[in-house]
């Protein structure tokens, strides 16, 4: 098992076992490895994918998911939702904040459940009036610093169908533009973009290419 936490757009990978993915990352020296799972070496991780020289950490252990957990616990967890549009035409939809490509996500209001709030942030985000959830897409994981708190947002993403619509950014969240993107030229977008989005951008095609043979 694998989960996959980001610190800027450093990853840092809770494994149960080494794959080839990690394997290349370990060759780097300024990849640090833990593999003593208990509380002191939970922070000790934390402190060091904080510090600007570190490319990746890599922790090991047998249970990823109490793993997780212990990393819940020393860092402010919060929920999101968002999502991967796409229309008939095989165009995605992409939106434009601070300086990066993206994709419209959230934060869960009080009592909003996962699949209201990533349908709630794709509207409000992009000004798209209709959109349906087709299937849960992926988690991602990334921290941040807010109010002097170190934030872990767990984000869930949905696959969304949708029709060709005309698009408003939210420009008082920051979002400059919002576009319909041909999945055949997306990989040029995901040159300005984060690795989390990439890796979210790069499931939804996987799942077009089974169901819908895009």
């Amino acid at each position: 098992m694998l989960r996959k936490i980001y610190f800027n757009s450093k990853p840092l990978f809770l494994v149960s076992q080494i794959t080839s993915e990690v394997e290349d990352y370990l060759h780097h020296e300024d990849t640090v490895f833990i593999d003593e799972f208990n509380s002191h070496t939970v922070k000790a991780m934390i402190h060091e994918m904080e510090q600007p020289q570190i490319h990746a950490g890599v922790f090991l252990h047998e249970d990823v998911e109490s793993l997780l957990r212990s990393f819940r616990k020393k860092l402010v967890p919060v929920e999101a939702a968002g999502g991967l549009v796409y229309t008939p035409d095989h165009e995605l939809l992409l939106i434009f904040r601070h300086g990066k490509w993206d994709l419209p996500k959230g934060k869960l209001d009080p009592g909003e459940d996962l699949r209201s709030c990533a349908i709630r942030e794709v509207k409000e985000e992009t000004g798209l009036q209709e959109a349906v959830i087709e299937k849960e897409l992926h988690v991602t994981y990334h921290t941040y610093h807010q109010d002097g708190r170190h934030i872990l947002k767990e984000s869930h993403w949905y696959l969304m169908k949708a029709d060709h619509q005309q698009l408003l950014p939210q420009v008082e969240e920051g979002i400059d533009k919002c576009i319909w993107v041909p999945v055949k030229e997306i990989a040029g977008y995901m040159e300005l973009t984060y690795p989390l989005v990439a890796e979210v951008v790069k499931e939804g095609i996987t799942a077009l290419h089974e169901v819908k043979n895009v």
